[in-house]
């Protein structure tokens, strides 16, 4: 070997060995295959080439990228422009191997095929490349076939070249014999390259199958909080995506990597996995008296009573008074009777709505709760005059705003716990360790107010700080919950404004929010048309910055 060939020699090593190190730092699968097509083309001087992977079945090849330089031809990969061609089988129909085929042959017999030119090689089947090169005025010459096995010494699949140039003259040659060498090394290096790629990617699938199967659970347990699952996770990637777009302000210097944003989908995806540990009762508190099934027929029960005991102390009094013949007095029992009835029906439906919880308790109805329960008494089916309402039942009915008592929010809040507990067990990898702050602080408040740790805004990730706003919209506009409806895009807006002046909600990422236009593009895929209406143009700018 020459000086002159010997120099080419080690560049051409040296090049394959930044290959191999290129090809390791890839994680998009489509742009690993295209590259480890386009490496081979480079190291080898070939025109063209296809990658085959190896059909889910087994028993076929099939067409992953092919490239012909000097016809500009390019699909599969991420061209977006797909590859129609049949697969190739390995076997016959009988079972016998499918040797007829140069790509089937090499991968069924493990074993490189150098072609110096397929017009003329004996025992291989090219009438398909005789049918391309008529239909384009190509010539098919040269063929370097090289099959791709993994660690396992399995098949994953097929390399091959077509049409080695000179790099001085730029005629077709045969492939040499450093070029089968060099390729036979840059396939076994992409084999390993791909096989990881696809391991890596396997457990990825898994593990979000895993995280699915969480909020699957806690759909199961729930309807209502299913679609919160699923819903909060788009709309923090859709703040994410604005943000990191930002040109101007605040957040113009952020930006995400595919690893940042795949870390903070997963965040969102596993925002709420501690509610498989809150009680169905409490999370579907539709009403305040509502903990299997609605207590409010109890209380319907006792009216029901009161009514018939009125009825029956109105028809002593009438009877005492027959045997005097007092018509006036037995009317004035029975007018006295459908008063007390009035009043009792007044009772019975101002506890309805109190139940409801759709609107903030005033103080002066919450009195008048205690007094219907201090006021009134009901034998019981014991026998026992006893208190209307029970001290729970009370404390429940006067419950300022929402459906749920004091005990039954700590219920609820501890959710957050006990996913930051869950998330903070598993084995994080390094890409993927700050799941559990992200998903464990979007119920904390800029100003530390909120919990389960008080952060404050300094102490928190723009990703916490991004789900903490994604979750709030979510449930104001949510239409799926059993104790209230979705707000309009105005409404809900209009509070998230407030929450920001108090020190709720972060600022810069609210004016982002709302200036991308992000809630709009979210109500289009998932609010109703009813719910979408025009944002004020007043909130387009935060009020006061933290």
């Amino acid at each position: 070997m020459d000086k002159e060939s010997t120099v080419s020699l080690f560049r051409r090593l040296e090049q394959l060995n930044g290959i191999g190190a290129a090809l390791s730092r890839e994680r998009d699968i489509e742009r690993l295959l295209e590259n480890i097509l386009e490496a081979a083309k480079a190291i080898t001087g070939a025109d063209g080439g296809t990658l085959y992977s190896v059909a889910e079945d087994g028993a076929a090849l099939k067409f992953e990228i092919v490239r012909t330089d000097s016809l500009g031809i390019r699909l599969g990969g991420t061209t977006g422009r797909p590859i129609d061609f049949p697969q190739l089988p390995l076997r016959h129909a009988d079972g016998s191997p499918n040797d007829s085929l140069v790509a089937a042959h090499a991968a069924l017999h493990d074993r490189t095929v150098n072609i110096a030119d397929a017009y003329a090689a004996a025992g291989f089947d090219f009438s398909g490349t005789r049918a391309f090169d008529a239909r384009t005025g190509y010539r098919s010459q040269s063929f370097l076939t090289v099959p791709m096995k993994n660690h396992d010494r399995e098949l994953i699949g097929v390399l091959q070249l077509i049409n080695a140039r000179d790099p001085a003259t730029g005629e077709v040659t045969a492939f040499s014999e450093a070029d089968q060498s060099l390729a036979e090394s840059l396939a076994s290096q992409a084999a390993i390259a791909l096989t990881n790629r696809l391991l890596i990617t396997q457990l990825e699938r898994l593990f979000e199958s895993f995280v699915n199967l969480i909020n699957l659970a806690i759909d199961e347990k729930s309807p209502y909080t299913g679609g919160h699952c699923q819903r909060v996770p788009a709309l923090t990637m859709m703040l994410a995506e604005a943000a990191d777009a930002a040109t101007e302000g605040p957040l113009a210097d952020f930006r995400m990597t595919e690893r940042d944003r795949y870390e903070l989908k997963m965040a969102g995806l596993l925002h709420d996995c501690g509610k498989i540990t809150t009680p169905v009762h409490v999370v579907d508190k539709a009403t305040k008296l509502q903990t299997i099934y609605d207590r409010i027929g109890l209380v319907d029960t006792r009216f029901e009573v009161l009514k018939r005991d009125a009825e029956l102390a109105a028809l002593r009094r009438q009877l005492a008074l027959r045997p005097v013949a007092d018509a006036q007095g037995e009317a004035q029992a029975l007018k006295g009777l459908q008063a007390e009835l009035a009043a009792l029906e007044a009772d019975r439906a101002f506890l309805r709505q109190c139940n409801t919880g759709s609107e903030a308790m005033r103080p002066e109805d919450q009195q008048r709760v205690r007094d219907i329960a201090a006021g009134r008494q009901w034998r019981n089916p014991q026998g026992v005059q006893t208190a209307f309402l029970t001290a729970e039942e009370v404390e429940n009915l006067t419950i300022r705003s929402g459906t749920l008592n004091q005990a039954e929010r700590d219920t609820i809040n501890y959710h957050i716990v006990a996913t930051i507990k869950m998330l903070e067990t598993l084995p994080w990898p390094r890409h993927l360790r700050n799941v559990p702050e992200y998903a464990g602080g979007h119920h904390e408040r800029m100003d530390g107010k909120g919990y389960p740790r008080g952060l404050t805004r300094e102490q928190m990730s723009l990703q916490a700080r991004m789900m903490g706003i994604a979750d709030i919209f979510e449930a104001l506009t949510a239409a799926d919950r059993p104790y209230k409806s979705g707000m309009t895009l105005s409404q809900a807006l209009a509070i998230m404004a407030r929450m920001r002046d108090n020190g709720h909600i972060d600022p810069d990422l609210f004016d982002v929010f709302v200036r991308s236009q992000v809630p709009l593009r979210y109500a289009r895929q998932f609010l109703e048309p009813s719910q979408i209406d025009e944002v004020p143009a007043d909130l387009r700018a935060p009020a006061v910055r933290s």
